[in-house]
C-alpha cells in the first residue's frame, strides 16, 4: 500500500500510466469487452485486470493521475450503443460524471460505433479491463501533458 494513492491503481497499472506518452490512447474497458485478444495487438501488449470494480470508480482512480490531451477535441471517447448511437448509458454517464469533476468542467464524451471502437482500442497503448458487467463501459481515454512551471 501506498499513502494517498487509490488501491486501484495497482503496480502494472501504475507502470502502463507512466510509461504512456503523450497522445497515446489507454482502452478501459467492461467485462464483456475483448480485452485479451485486443490488448496482444496494442502498442504495450498488455492487458491489465482490476477484477470486481466497476467502471467509475477505476475511471476516478486513473483520472487522479492521468492527465487528459488538451490539445483535441475529443481526449475521451465512449463506444457507441448499436442500433442509438446517441444514447448514453447509466454506465456512460457514470464516467462521464468522473471526467467532468477531474477536469473541473463539463468534457462530453465522443461517440465511436463499435467497431471502429475495437480498432481504435487496438491501436492503444494498453488495455484496462474492469470488472464492470454493465454493457458499453468502455472508453478510450488520450493521455494529455502535466507542464512544469
Amino acid at each position: 500500500m501506498l499513502k494517498t494513492i487509490d488501491p486501484l491503481l495497482t503496480p502494472d497499472l501504475l507502470w502502463v500510466l507512466a510509461a504512456m506518452g503523450h497522445g497515446d490512447d489507454l482502452a478501459l474497458v467492461d467485462a464483456n469487452f475483448p480485452a485479451e485478444a485486443v490488448a496482444r495487438a496494442t502498442a504495450s501488449g498488455r492487458l491489465v485486470r482490476i477484477p470486481g470494480a466497476g467502471m467509475a470508480p477505476v475511471a476516478r482512480a486513473i483520472l487522479s493521475l492521468y492527465p487528459l490531451d488538451a490539445f483535441v477535441d475529443d481526449p475521451v471517447r465512449r463506444m457507441e450503443v448499436v442500433g442509438d448511437p446517441v444514447r448514453i448509458p447509466a454506465v456512460q454517464a457514470e464516467v462521464q460524471r468522473e471526467i467532468d469533476a477531474a477536469e473541473g468542467r463539463p468534457l462530453p464524451l465522443a461517440g465511436i460505433e463499435r467497431h471502429d471502437f475495437y480498432a481504435a482500442a487496438r491501436r492503444a497503448f494498453a488495455v484496462v479491463q474492469t470488472g464492470e458487467t454493465r454493457g458499453y463501459g468502455c472508453v478510450l481515454m488520450r493521455k494529455g501533458v502535466v507542464l512544469s512551471g
